[in-house]
């Protein structure tokens, strides 16, 4: 089970809407932001976060930890992202089910796994080491992948729920990248959606992704496209109500249209409560 508390529907907050922020002219009902780009010592971004913090909660979204690599996990990056969640408090944690690094050689992109038993246990060990190094459960994500390895397994969505239940972790569930990773490689998107494990998910992304003609690409510059929306119907259908947020990290438009993506989650979330609530 997961222990992430229910906080609405949030926007991700990036640097052209600080000024939002220190002005106080930007709200929402939460604020996720990148864990990397606040591990410094002082300076404005921490000026910010600390404006954003006293306004409504935030969530520490982390692109480097290599929950899926082979090296051993950084004492110093953990370190820091203690002392960061000591320091705000974060409603929770949360970095990608991926690889990105080996030999200390940095790919910058986040890399999928093989989906197998021994990929499994590597990933929940470290998960569960990151856990206990940061005392409280962690979310991980799902990522966009552009390939696939001829011994997986299992499917994505099979070895997701695993790792999660193994590593006692949460699950946020990116819906842009099950739809990218979903026409990329002819799976389906609802039948991923569909066999997640309800209990195990805590937070839902939204974006949008680019088409390269041969494939899509999850590049947060677009907005987010209605197939996109309607997996998240279904994710609330299976889940019920969990925090979503709206991820623009490219090409980012006026805080308004981040508030209105928002605003379109938590109505289709009303939407799926009433209809529930009928049907019960």
């Amino acid at each position: 089970m997961n222990n992430f508390p229910y906080i609405g529907h949030g926007v991700g907050l990036r640097p052209p809407h600080y000024g939002r922020i220190l002005e106080g002219s930007a709200s929402a009902d939460w604020f996720e932001v990148i864990s990397e780009n606040f591990m410094i010592r002082g300076g404005r971004p921490l000026h910010v976060l600390e404006r954003a913090r006293a306004r409504a909660p935030i969530v520490l979204h982390g692109v480097s930890l290599n929950l899926g690599g082979v090296d051993p996990l950084r004492s110093d990056y953990l370190d820091e992202l203690a002392a960061l969640i000591k320091c705000f408090e974060p409603a929770w944690v949360s970095d990608h089910l991926c690889w990105g690094s080996i030999g200390r050689h940095y790919a910058h992109d986040l890399l999928p796994l093989p989906y197998t038993e021994e990929a499994l246990k590597l990933v929940a060990a470290r998960v569960r080491q990151v856990q206990d190094r940061l005392g409280r459960q962690i979310l991980i994500e799902n990522v966009s992948s552009y390939l696939t390895y001829r011994h997986s397994a299992m499917p994505e969505w099979e070895f997701l729920g695993a790792v999660a239940q193994a590593a006692d972790c949460g699950i946020l569930l990116d819906v842009n990248n099950i739809y990218v990773s979903a026409q990329n490689h002819g799976f389906s998107a609802a039948e991923y959606v569909s066999q997640i494990s309800p209990e195990r998910v805590g937070q839902i992304h939204l974006a949008g992704h680019s088409d390269a003609g041969t494939h899509l690409v999850d590049t947060h510059d677009h907005p987010v496209p209605e197939p996109v929306w309607d997996l998240l119907r279904m994710a609330l259908e299976r889940c019920g109500r969990v925090s979503t947020l709206i991820e623009w990290d490219d090409l980012i438009p006026e805080f308004e249209e981040l508030s209105a993506h928002a605003e379109r989650a938590r109505s289709i979330e009303a939407l799926v409560t009433s209809t529930q609530t009928r049907a019960a």
